[in-house]
């Protein structure tokens, strides 16, 4: 008689039901499926920079992700075990209890996320197979019209050929399962203090009061699109400083995928058709080819996106002063556009992004700090990091990555432009300088 097949989905950075194409494949293939995600310690602990690598604010947003996974996992009959352990350790006793033939997971390709996927095989029976998939871009990696190392160093080459010559492809849907697939599960999801970290106290003023989640993420583009119809100024306001509506805020469910850019852009093209087309329902599809664009420019450079001289291997006489970066990190810096954006990462976790460009560019340009350390801080506090977008950013403005004008910010200009009145700078710094 012959055996029955079984899977297991690995969740690491696709925390959702729709659109997955690892548990697609899973529920097709399988006739018992069951689903795991670890907490993975060393993602608590501090970095070389003395920086914790994930902080309060993101470490609460996942913690509700998961929450939510579980539950939509279990609509469709499948349980989500979560453990707080390396998976190295936790998928190999997984494996061996439930007799898995399969495991699913989504391909990363970055150091530490590759060593990990190693050390999973090298602890599992080798006669289970892993099918791992690409399903974070919005252009698949088989349909761009270059190969990785032609990978153009320049956006507007990668954005113009992708936009004429690549197609989005069509969501992922799952199915059902039968209820004799639901498995005892006596799994609890940690809580911040078992992570080592301490509660978070929700600042009245944060640009993003929202929650971690598939379901949150789902509710807030009905939000942004459907009820208030914000997509449609969406560029005017993008570069907006207060308040949840100046831009979509997709950033943190889009990094530890609560949602796809897939989902995203198929709902685009709905109200492109039910309500309006314009510059600003396009603009958010071209925000959504930025982040595919670092995807692709750290899935052809590899660690030099880590490296000191960056992606075009480039040396400038970077220092390390500890004086500068904790005035820098504290807000006590002499420009108050700065500090004011640094005291709303500290105190929330949330920056926009003319914030970060403004910051990041005063910490390379102005302080000629070592970029990695402010690349380094912003992994450890912001909810919606993503290492691509991350070093890819922070590469590009410090001078070592893809901008070809290798700019420097006019601090003072940008504060009159972006805060003519001061009224963001007012609101973080409240009686410090005004």
């Amino acid at each position: 008689m012959q055996k029955k097949q079984k899977g297991l989905v690995w969740f690491r950075n696709d925390l959702r039901v729709n659109d997955n194409q690892s548990l697609t494949r899973a529920i097709n293939e399988n006739e018992l499926v069951i689903a795991v995600y670890c907490f993975d310690p060393r993602h608590f602990e501090n970095t070389k920079f003395g920086f914790k690598k994930t902080e309060k604010f993101r470490a609460k947003f996942l913690i509700e992700t998961i929450k939510e996974l579980r539950q939509n996992l279990a609509k469709l009959n499948i349980s989500l075990l979560v453990h707080h352990q390396k998976p190295e350790n936790c998928l190999s006793t997984i494996c061996d209890e439930y007799d898995i033939n399969i495991i699913y997971s989504q391909e990363e390709w970055t150091s530490e996320e590759r060593e990990v996927f190693e050390s999973v095989k090298a602890n599992v029976s080798n006669l289970i197979k892993f099918e791992t998939t690409y399903n974070q871009f919005l252009f698949h990696p088989k349909d761009i019209p270059f190969e990785l190392n032609t990978i153009p160093n320049v956006f507007t080459q990668f954005r113009n050929k992708c936009e004429k010559y690549s197609k989005v492809q069509t969501e992922f849907t799952v199915k059902l399962m039968s209820k004799g697939n639901l498995q005892e599960n006596n799994t609890t999801i940690p809580t911040l203090n078992i992570l080592g970290l301490v509660e978070v106290e929700v600042d009245s003023r944060t640009a993003f009061p929202f929650k971690g989640g598939e379901n949150q993420a789902l509710k807030r583009m009905e939000n942004y699109f459907w009820e208030t119809e914000k997509l449609s100024v969406y560029k005017l306001t993008r570069n907006g400083l207060i308040g949840a509506d100046f831009s979509s805020k997709f950033s943190p469910w889009l990094a530890n995928g609560s949602i796809s850019a897939k989902t995203i852009y198929w709902e685009i093209q709905k109200y492109e058709q039910q309500v309006q087309k314009n510059d600003s329902t396009y603009w958010l599809i071209f925000e959504l080819i930025w982040r595919d664009y670092f995807k692709y420019v750290s899935l052809k450079n590899g660690n030099s996106i880590f490296k000191l001289g960056g992606i075009l291997d480039k040396e400038y006489d970077w220092k390390s002063g500890k004086a500068a970066i904790e005035s820098w990190i504290n807000g006590t810096t002499a420009e108050p556009f700065v500090n004011a954006n640094m005291i709303e990462l500290q105190q929330t976790g949330w920056m926009s992004n003319r914030g970060r460009q403004n910051v990041g560019s005063f910490f390379a340009k102005n302080l000629f700090l070592d970029w990695r350390i402010g690349a380094a801080y912003f992994e450890s506090l912001l909810i919606d990091y993503d290492v691509h977008s991350n070093y890819g950013n922070w590469m590009y403005v410090s001078g070592v990555g893809n901008d070809p004008r290798d700019r420097k910010f006019n601090i003072k200009l940008q504060a009159e432009n972006y805060d003519g009145q001061s009224k963001f700078q007012k609101l973080w710094l409240q009686q410090k300088l005004f």
